[in-house]
């Protein structure tokens, strides 16, 4: 078994080392993939003397800050290419636990998906405020009522996919980012018919008070649902009217 934790970076040099150290220890059968989109204080760098020291840990460079989402489709594409049956996403700030790992690699042998959620037992989320807590909680509310997904996280960014739902997604088609991002892939999962099952977190904001969310991505993620849900309808018509 192989699982490789994608980990996009952008100015993480305080918490790369320490991160990746405890995400070795928690499975034999962990690896490690940084994603680092040319990081001015140097996290690339670090990134680059961690590998040499460490066969688990391996590194992608990018020319810039290009986008959680296109980070995530370079980084998923390469575990495919390094032989990943598990693939995970995870935030390179200690607001996803290390310790959880081994509870997803558990999870995913019954299933497709492990979605790492905020929300499943009320709420557990430290450190954030209030407004940014009301924008989350009622956007993956929002996303539930227009796409019909039956997770109570779906904006989650902690998760743990298979290597055939991954496998079974055209990557190249999932253009979103941010929000919007972990919304389509998990829509994507659902769509092919794939199991998705939610385990509790608990979400601790490294960063408190500072929301990495722009009007941009929330804007896009209020669009991405409904084009989501509207193409689902069109296609099923479609399949319908020639007899498939």
């Amino acid at each position: 078994m192989k699982a490789i934790v994608i980990i996009p970076t952008y100015n993480e040099r305080e918490n790369i080392a320490r991160l990746t150290s405890k995400i070795l220890v928690q499975h034999p059968s962990l690896h490690v993939l940084i994603v680092d989109d040319n990081s001015p204080d140097g996290t690339g760098k670090i990134a680059d003397q961690l590998a040499a020291s460490e066969k688990r840990i391996r590194v992608i460079h990018r020319s810039a800050k290009l986008g959680l989402g296109s980070a995530y489709r370079v980084g998923f594409k390469a575990a495919l290419e390094m032989g990943a049956d598990y693939l995970i996403e995870m935030d390179a700030d200690f607001s996803h636990d290390p310790a959880v790992l081994p509870l997803f690699l558990e999870t995913i042998q019954e299933c497709d998906l492990v979605i790492g959620s905020r929300y499943l037992h009320g709420v557990s989320v430290v450190n954030w405020p209030i407004r940014r807590l009301m924008l989350s909680y009622f956007a993956s509310v929002y996303t539930r009522f227009v796409t019909g997904l039956d997770i109570r996280d779906c904006t989650s960014g902690f998760k743990c996919f298979s290597r055939a739902a991954m496998e079974a997604i055209d990557l190249d088609r999932v253009r979103s980012d941010g929000y919007s991002f972990q919304i389509e892939m998990n829509y994507r999962c659902r769509e092919k018919g794939f199991k998705i099952v939610e385990v509790p977190i608990i979400f601790i904001d490294r960063h408190a008070g500072s929301s990495k969310m722009s009007k941009k991505i929330v804007r896009e993620a209020v669009v991405m649902v409904w084009k989501l849900r509207l193409g689902s309808l069109f296609f099923r018509s479609l399949r319908k009217r020639h007899g498939a």
